[in-house]
């Protein structure tokens, strides 16, 4: 996978989307460390440029604690049929330790403009490219689980100049943060870190950029992070494009569900019955599955690598979809930086300290979805009226192939119905 991608500034509006944005706030902050617009003002921040440095060490421990994994016997019965499949395994974790090279990717990311900024105490790592023609639309992208902000980087250079792409729509300016606890981002010593939390983090952090309005998207948590945004402030919200549903209508209110929505509910049940096992043990316990994966390179893989196979458009196969460079690239960012266990606690926070939607909450927000049908509940795909519920629906695209790793898998089809809604937008503003 080719991660090596560069951003430029120059200087024109996309029509409809004007006065978002102030001058180039991350070449402020590039050229004098600490100073960027703040809702039109120059005001000194905790923003920081910053650079991926993993170290040879961590690298080698990595490679010595693979060459003494202890192995489980083979599961009985069809492969993969009871978890991780241990030929599957086995191979992966012989490429992840022989032929993986970890700092070219690590160059290739640093090619990117990363940053942190401190919000509310917190260290917030993020990816900040600018448009390649200037005067781009801001846009937030939000990743999920078990993902990290990897998922974006083939989608970001289609967003930022999509005309070189043969992409129809505006370029962006495009901010990619990793979620707290994930990869380079703290997580606050404390409960309550839910979907409601992050998004007014998020909130500040665009703030801090100097967008007064901006468009948001993602997928999984990133998707109930960016519902969130558009509730507490559907003002500063260009529109919402979302490539799944993480938070959806649960009752029926003064409408009864419809055969389709109920057959679709149904499914998403059964689902939940034979896989969300994995949810229930870290909406529980994190921390006692967590001691596993942080000690075991063979254990984190198995446990991650099983949902990127089962979640995406596979065939069985992730490497079909994503290169084994690019997974080997997700796990070491998981691995090095310690985070699968902060990143669980997602599944703690919003469980037990989930932040309830009003009975009448509705996203009025334009939202675009876009249907990838390789998702948890492959078949059927879920309603447009099931979704209508919550949701100020405009677009709905039905996709022919990608799942719930849309960006990493079809980055161009993510790419070109992302810009195709933001044009939307803009013309019916």
């Amino acid at each position: 996978m080719r991660l090596r991608f560069f951003g430029r500034v120059h200087e024109t509006v996309w029509p409809g989307f004007e006065e978002t944005r102030p001058d180039d706030p991350s070449r402020v902050a590039r050229e004098v460390g600490c100073a960027l617009y703040c809702c039109g003002e120059v005001s000194m921040s905790s923003v920081r440029p910053f650079r991926i440095d993993i170290g040879e060490d961590a690298i080698e421990d990595l490679r010595d604690r693979i060459a003494r994994t202890r192995w489980p016997e083979e599961a009985p019965g069809p492969r993969w049929s009871q978890g991780t499949d241990l030929e599957y395994l086995r191979n992966f974790l012989r490429y992840w330790a022989e032929e993986f090279d970890w700092m070219s990717q690590e160059r290739a990311l640093n090619s990117l403009d990363h940053f942190t900024a401190v919000v509310d105490g917190t260290r917030v790592h993020f990816i900040h490219e600018r448009a390649a023609s200037g005067g781009g639309v801001p846009l937030l992208l939000m990743h999920g689980w078990p993902s990290c902000f990897v998922e974006y980087v083939a989608a970001i250079p289609l967003l930022t100049d999509p005309k070189s792409h043969g992409i129809d729509g505006p370029a962006f300016d495009v901010v990619v943060p990793s979620l707290p606890g994930y990869g380079f981002s703290e997580r606050p010593a404390s409960v309550g870190v839910n979907y409601a939390f992050v998004a007014e983090q998020f909130h500040q952090l665009m703030g801090l950029l100097g967008y007064k309005s901006f468009g948001a998207g993602g997928g999984d948590f990133g998707s109930g992070v960016a519902a969130h945004m558009a509730l507490q402030a559907p003002e500063r919200l260009l529109g919402l494009h979302l490539t799944n549903i993480d938070i959806g209508p649960e009752t029926e209110g003064d409408h009864p569900w419809t055969s389709d929505e109920r057959a679709y509910l149904l499914a998403r049940d059964e689902w939940d019955a034979q896989e969300r096992g994995y949810s229930s043990i870290q909406s529980t316990r994190p921390q006692t599955v967590g001691y596993g994966l942080t000690d075991s390179p063979a254990g984190l893989a198995a446990w991650l690598l099983e949902k990127w196979r089962s979640w995406t458009d596979s065939q069985g196969d992730p490497a079909s979809r994503l290169t084994t460079e690019f997974l080997a690239t997700l796990l070491t960012i998981y691995w090095a930086t310690g985070s699968i266990t902060s990143s669980m606690r997602d599944y703690f926070d919003n469980r037990w300290y989930g932040a309830e939607l009003a009975p009448n909450a509705f996203v009025e927000v334009p939202t675009a979805i876009a249907v990838f049908g390789h998702q948890h509940v492959k078949e059927p795909e879920p309603p447009r009226s099931w979704i209508e519920r919550l949701y100020n629906v405009q677009r709905w695209t039905v996709m022919p192939t990608g799942g719930h790793f849309a960006p990493a898998e079809e980055p161009k089809l993510f790419a070109s119905d992302l810009a195709a809604a933001f044009r939307e937008f803009a013309a019916a503003r």
